[in-house]
């Protein structure tokens, strides 16, 4: 592969423009995976790749992915680091990228099935703060997360690089309508606590000394949070007890801080 119009390579091209990737990604059925552990570990959860992007001299160090994803069906194509970079608008400095094949959500109701801790997110549209969020509910054990049909994509190549690749293994799905869709995690046994600067909300070491067994938290968009419709859709709101004159936390922080609050111990 010599040349950055070679039409095995359309997987790749401009993978820097977000909001060119965010709408044709999800169309075209297929998301990102940059990195070796990344790429193993969306083949680990059963992911179909369609084509591995490499330079030349990460053939060799690389041997066994490459065998591994030309077994299960996908395109090697190997150029010069330059080519790479004028193919995908980066360095690709961590030596590969797979394009992979977008698995079928799951319904709400089985994802519901069996959970005891599940996120939700409203509208939050940092890729960086979605990958980070994917991380941390798997490091500290949710079940699972939900995204409103405005949340960013967690199978953008940023979200799927910042979670180091566990937006594979924490299940997920859109929910909707929204913030409509919060009584089906209602119906199906949740409590629904929101993350919110509310004057009646309480403090999240009460929701911690007595914890439901079914919880959902949700959280909301970065500057503004929860829209006073989830607000009214959560049966409380819950806030972190802050010093230091800070009012709130980061919202990948702030899940962070509550899931570790609310985890399951038993």
């Amino acid at each position: 592969m010599e040349t950055v119009d070679d039409p095995r390579v359309t997987d790749f091209v401009g993978l820097t423009d977000v909001a060119l990737r965010s709408r044709s990604e999800p169309e075209l059925g297929l998301y990102m995976a940059e990195s070796e552990k990344v790429v193993r570990r969306a083949l680990d959860a059963g992911h179909t790749p369609r084509a591995l992007l490499l330079s030349d001299r990460w053939v060799g160090p690389m041997a066994d992915l490459v065998r591994d994803v030309h077994a299960r069906g996908g395109e090697i194509l190997v150029g010069s680091e330059p080519t790479l970079q004028a193919i995908t608008g980066f360095n690709v400095h961590r030596g590969v990228v797979a394009s992979m094949a977008r698995p079928a959500l799951p319904s709400v109701a089985d994802l519901l099935a069996g959970a005891r801790r599940v996120v939700v997110l409203e509208d939050v549209v940092d890729h960086t703060n979605v990958g980070a969020i994917f991380r941390s509910a798997a490091g500290i054990g949710a079940d699972a997360v939900l995204v409103s049909p405005r949340c960013a994509d967690p199978l953008y190549r940023r979200s799927v690089r910042v979670s180091m690749g566990t937006v594979f293994q924490v299940p997920w799905t859109r929910i909707a309508p929204w913030p409509g869709g919060l009584d089906a995690v209602r119906a199906a046994g949740f409590t629904v606590a929101a993350l919110a600067l509310t004057d009646d909300a309480v403090d999240l070491d009460v929701l911690e000394a007595d914890p439901p067994q079914r919880l959902a938290l949700v959280l909301g968009t970065e500057g503004d949070g929860l829209s006073a419709g989830a607000v009214g859709a959560a049966d409380l709101a819950v806030r972190i007890p802050m010093a230091g004159g800070v009012d709130s936390l980061n919202v990948a922080a702030a899940a962070a801080v509550a899931l570790w609050a609310v985890r399951v111990r038993d």
